[in-house]
């Protein structure tokens, strides 16, 4: 079941044109700070982006940090958002289950073809904007955040971190999508229940008076990847991001699981 599900994912061009406009947007970003010279100042715009200019290896972080906030949200959540609901809205669902499918096994396919799809854009979009960062600033020992450089068997393995960090908050995104998408027979309704949850998130993140409920939010820890590059590495917030989305993976997950396995849907 999975390797259908995986094939269908892969071969669908917008799964492609997703990625291409994931990746090229640093892209786009990489060319003007090269044309213009211009970036912004330390301290201002995106993470890393300043130090850009004078070092490509730390586009790939860069790169990530521009499209976290807000363009891979929306890639993972139309993609996991379709995942049940599509089914159900082409009336091809009934028919899988019609076959000796069980519903966890079909939901569990869904989850795993999320999942490589959530790794393979996030891995993308770092390998193109390394090669795109080597090719227009060069590359240099890594400088880290606190000050000290970074070698580069070192910006290797850091660079790997983040990947994986991203990647697995985007499946607390998936997890919120793949819930709504049981919920209902339309997909943009599913995507749109996901953007609302990290909406919401997003908005009281920034709220001094949800500070109590900061360290809880689905995006609070989205860039502590940041710490990745500090120098020694700070690892609080990212070992707190991760255990965070791994809580609400299981808890969106089960939800999800609970409410498939029992709705009503041959009939």
């Amino acid at each position: 079941m999975f390797a259908v599900e995986l094939k269908k994912m892969l071969l669908r061009p917008r799964t492609w044109v997703i990625i291409a406009l994931l990746a090229g947007l640093p892209v786009l970003v990489a060319v003007l700070l090269r044309v213009t010279g211009i970036g912004p100042r330390p301290g201002e715009g995106p993470a890393f982006l300043a130090q850009v200019l004078g070092n490509g290896a730390l586009f790939p972080a860069a790169a990530l940090a521009l499209i976290l906030p807000i363009f891979l949200p929306i890639a993972v959540s139309v993609v996991a958002g379709e995942s049940i609901a599509g089914e159900n809205s082409l009336g091809t669902l009934r028919y899988l289950l019609v076959l000796p499918v069980g519903r966890t096994k079909l939901l569990i396919a869904k989850l795993m073809t999320v999942t490589v799809f959530v790794f393979m854009a996030v891995f993308i979009v770092a390998v193109v904007a390394y090669v795109v960062g080597a090719s227009l600033f060069g590359i240099k020992p890594l400088p880290g955040v606190s000050g000290a450089a970074i070698a580069a068997e070192d910006a290797t393995w850091r660079t790997v971190v983040t990947v994986i960090y991203v990647a697995v908050s985007m499946l607390g995104v998936a997890a919120a999508a793949l819930l709504f998408s049981t919920f209902t027979d339309s997909p943009l309704a599913a995507v749109f229940g996901a953007l609302a949850v990290l909406v919401t998130s997003q908005v009281l993140d920034l709220l001094e008076a949800g500070r109590a409920v900061h360290p809880y939010l689905l995006t609070h820890y989205w860039l502590a990847f940041i710490d990745l590059f500090r120098f020694p590495v700070l690892w609080r917030d990212v070992v707190r991001g991760f255990l965070l989305q791994g809580v609400y993976i299981a808890l969106l997950l089960g939800a999800a699981w609970a409410n498939f396995t029992t709705k009503d849907i041959t009939s």
